[in-house]
C-alpha cells in the first residue's frame, strides 16, 4: 500500500501557505475559526469538570482533589493544545493543509525513499484517520445530550423528555446536511463568540468568590500532591480529564480552512483564557459551597455557574455551541472522506458540492445517514452523557498519540532540529499521551470498547480497499501489452472511424484492457485516441500549469496524464477541453469514453486472504461509478466489462 510520492526532501518547517481558503481579513479568520474549529474542545467545560468528580469513579469534592484537576486541566491544554498542536504539529502543513492524512502524505512525500519509515509511518496515519470516525460518532451524542441535559437543571420533571429532545435536534442537524452549511455557517462565528464571553463571564463571577484557584491551577505541584496523595484515584481522573482537550486535533484538521496564524490567535488570545477562566469558575464555585451543597451542584457545575433567572438561556446557548460543535465534526467526517478518497483509501463515493464558492463544502450521504444512524444508536444505548463518557477519549488519546509518533518523524526526518530539543519534546508529549490513553483504557469495559470497534472496522476497510486496488492493477498490469507492439501490430489494420476515444486507465504505460477489448469485439479505431489517466498527488492541489501532461505515440495515440490534488474536484471534460497538443479541442459530442469494469474473482494466490478478497470485492461492487465520480457526460459513456483474479 503507497501513496504515489512527488516531491522531495525539505530541511525546515514549511511556511504558512495560503491555497485558496484562508483569504480574507485577518479579523474574519479569526471569528470564523471560533466558530467552525473550537465546537468540540468549547463544548467540553459542558461535562469534563462534572464527569472528573462525579463520574463513574467520583473524586471527593475537597480542596486536595479540586486544585489538583485545575492543575492538570491547565497543563494539559498548555501540553497538548498550546505546544504540541498550536506550537509544533500545525507549522507541519501540507501546502497548508493540515490533518492527519494530510500529514501522512506529507512524511510519505518526504521520506518516500526510505522504505523503513514509510510502510509504518502509512499504517499509523490510517489507524490515525479510522479512529476518528469512532470520534465523529461519539461528538455529536455526548455534545448535544450533555447539553439538553441541562434542563433538568431548570426542571427536574424534564429528564424523560431529555432522549427525545436529543434526538430531534440530531436528526434534524444531519437532514439539513445536503442543503449545505454556508448559511448557517454565517452564524456560527457570532454565535460562538458570545457562547465563549459567557464561559468567561461566568467563571469570572465566582472567582471572585474565591480567587485562591488562580494560583492553584497555575502550580503544578497541585497536580503533583494529587497523584502522590491518591495515586490511583487521579491516574484514574485523568481519564475524564482528557474531555477537556478533546477537539485539539480539529485546530490542525481545520487549517486549510483559516490558516495558521487565525487559529493561534483565535486560541491565544480568546477561546484559552474563556475555557480556562470557566473550569477555574466551576472549582471555585464548589470551593465556595458547603459540602452538602458541593454534592449537589458537582452534579452538573457548568449549568449551575447561571443563576436560576439566567439558566435556561445558558441552556439554549450551550445547545446552539454543541449543535455548532456536531456540525463541524460531521463536516470535518466528508473532508477526511474525501481526501481518503483522493489517496486511495476509500472507494469512490458520491460527493456533492453545497457550495458554488466554497470546495471545502461538500456532503456525501452515505457517510451522513451511517452517522446519523450510529449517533441516534449511542444515544438510545448509553441514554446519558455521563455514560457516554465512559466511551469517550480512547478515539481521541490513540490519534493524539499517533500524532506524537508522526510529529516525531517531522521533527528528526524532515525538519532536522536539535537531537536534545526533539527528545525533550518528545519525552514530554509521550509521556503525557501515554499516561492519558493508560487511563482511558480502564473505560473499556463501560464503552471505551465501541470507539475501538469502529476504528478496528474501519481500519481494516481503509487497508483492505488499498491493498486490494493495489493488488487488482498489479494483476492487470501482468497480462499489459506494451504501447508500441500495440500501435505496429494492430492499428495499422484496424478500421479507422471519425471522432475521439477517450479510455480511462489507472496505469501510465501499456495499452488498456478497455482498448483491447473494443478493438476485439467492435474491430474499429476512432481517428483520434486518448489513453487517459487520472493521478491523485499527495499534495491538497496542483496548479493548473502541472495539471496536464501529454505524450504522442503517433498514428493518432496520445496519452494524457491529468493531476489533481487530493482536496480537488476532478473534472475530466472540463480538462479535456483545454488539450491543445493533440489536434482539434476535444467536443463531447464527437468524443466517447470508454471505462474497464472489472468483476473480481477470489483466488488462493498470495496477497490478501481470501475474506479480505471478497471484502474488496464488494466495495469495489458498491464504488460510485467512474462515469459520475469523473463527471463524464452520460451519454457518451461506453464500459466494458472484465475478470480480474488477485
Amino acid at each position: 500500500m503507497s501513496i504515489t510520492p512527488t516531491g522531495g526532501a525539505t530541511t525546515e518547517a514549511p511556511q504558512d501557505t495560503a491555497h485558496g481558503h484562508a483569504h480574507g481579513p485577518l479579523y474574519k479568520l479569526v471569528i470564523g475559526a471560533i466558530g467552525i474549529v473550537y465546537g468540540d474542545i468549547g463544548t467540553s467545560p459542558i461535562y469534563a469538570f462534572r464527569e472528573t468528580f462525579a463520574g463513574h469513579h467520583e473524586l471527593k469534592v475537597d480542596q486536595l482533589h479540586i486544585f489538583g484537576v485545575l492543575s492538570l486541566i491547565f497543563w494539559s491544554m498548555m501540553i497538548i493544545v498550546t505546544l504540541k498542536y498550536v506550537s509544533i504539529i500545525m507549522r507541519a502543513d501540507n501546502k497548508g493543509e493540515g490533518g492527519s492524512l494530510a500529514l501522512l502524505a506529507l512524511i510519505n512525500r518526504t521520506l518516500s525513499g526510505k522504505k523503513k519509515w514509510t510502510s509504518g509511518v502509512i499504517m499509523l496515519g490510517v489507524f490515525a484517520t479510522a479512529l476518528f470516525y469512532g470520534d465523529s460518532m461519539i461528538t455529536p451524542a455526548i455534545s448535544v445530550l450533555s447539553a439538553v441535559e441541562g434542563l433538568t437543571t431548570v426542571n427536574a420533571g424534564l429528564e424523560p423528555f431529555v432522549v427525545p429532545i436529543a434526538i430531534g435536534i440530531l436528526v434534524g442537524l444531519f437532514t439539513i446536511q445536503s442543503r449545505g452549511t454556508a448559511r448557517v455557517g454565517l452564524m456560527f462565528g457570532p454565535v460562538m463568540l458570545l457562547y465563549f464571553l459567557t464561559l468567561a463571564v461566568l467563571g469570572v463571577i465566582h472567582i471572585l468568590d474565591h480567587p485562591a484557584v488562580i494560583l492553584a491551577m497555575l502550580n503544578p505541584l497541585n497536580a503533583v500532591h494529587f497523584f502522590t496523595s491518591d495515586f490511583v484515584r487521579a491516574f484514574i481522573a485523568m481519564g475524564s480529564v482528557v474531555l477537556a482537550v478533546t477537539g485539539a486535533e480539529a485546530l490542525y484538521a481545520d487549517m486549510g480552512h483559516f490558516g495558521r496564524r487565525p487559529i493561534k490567535i483565535s486560541w491565544i488570545y480568546f477561546v484559552l483564557p474563556a475555557l480556562l477562566l470557566n473550569y477555574l469558575g466551576q472549582g471555585a464555585m464548589l470551593l465556595s459551597a458547603d459540602p452538602k451543597t458541593a454534592l449537589s451542584l458537582v452534579r452538573d457545575p457548568f449549568f449551575y455557574l447561571a443563576s436560576d433567572q439566567w439558566r435556561l438561556p445558558l441552556v439554549l446557548l450551550a445547545t446552539a455551541a454543541t449543535v455548532i460543535a456536531s456540525q463541524a465534526v460531521i463536516s470535518g467526517a466528508f473532508s477526511v472522506t474525501q481526501q481518503a478518497i483522493q489517496l486511495g483509501f476509500v472507494p469512490r463515493l458520491r460527493i456533492a458540492h453545497t457550495s458554488e464558492s466554497a470546495a471545502g463544502q461538500i456532503y456525501i450521504p452515505i457517510v451522513n445517514w451511517a452517522l446519523m444512524v450510529m449517533v441516534i444508536l449511542l444515544v438510545l444505548t448509553f441514554r446519558s452523557s455521563s455514560n457516554l463518557a465512559a466511551a469517550y477519549g480512547i478515539a481521541v488519546t490513540g490519534a493524539m498519540l499517533i500524532d506524537t509518533v508522526l510529529i516525531a518523524v517531522v521533527l528528526r526526518q524532515m525538519w532536522n532540529w536539535n537531537r536534545y530539543v526533539v527528545g525533550g519534546l518528545l519525552a514530554l508529549f509521550f509521556l503525557v499521551d501515554f499516561t492519558y490513553l493508560s487511563a482511558n483504557l480502564l473505560k473499556i469495559p463501560a464503552g471505551g470498547w465501541f470507539p475501538l470497534l469502529i476504528g478496528g472496522i474501519a481500519f481494516t476497510l481503509l487497508t483492505t480497499w488499498a491493498k486490494g486496488r493495489q493488488l487488482m492493477i498489479s494483476r492487470m498490469n501482468e497480462a499489459s501489452l506494451p504501447m508500441e507492439i500495440f500501435i505496429k501490430s494492430a492499428a495499422p489494420s484496424a478500421q479507422r472511424v471519425p471522432g475521439t476515444a477517450v479510455f480511462m486507465t489507472s496505469s501510465a504505460s501499456g495499452v488498456p484492457h478497455a482498448l483491447l477489448h473494443n478493438l476485439k469485439h467492435n474491430k474499429v479505431l476512432h481517428e483520434r485516441v486518448i489513453l487517459l489517466t487520472v493521478r491523485i498527488e499527495d499534495v491538497p492541489y496542483v496548479p493548473l500549469k502541472k495539471r496536464m501532461e501529454t505524450s504522442h505515440y503517433g498514428s493518432g495515440f496520445h496519452r494524457v496524464i491529468l493531476r489533481y490534488g487530493f482536496m480537488e474536484e476532478i473534472d475530466v471534460p472540463t480538462a479535456l477541453a483545454q488539450l491543445k497538443d493533440i489536434g482539434s479541442q476535444c467536443r463531447m459530442m464527437d468524443t466517447s469514453f470508454f471505462l474497464a469494469r472489472q468483476t473480481l474473482l477470489a483466488s488462493s494466490r498470495p496477497g490478501m486472504a481470501i475474506w479480505r478478497e471478497k471484502l474488496f470485492a464488494w466495495m469495489l461492487r458498491n464504488a460510485e461509478s467512474a462515469m459520475e465520480f469523473f463527471k463524464l457526460p452520460t451519454n457518451r459513456v461506453v464500459e466494458l466489462g472484465s475478470q480480474v483474479e488477485i
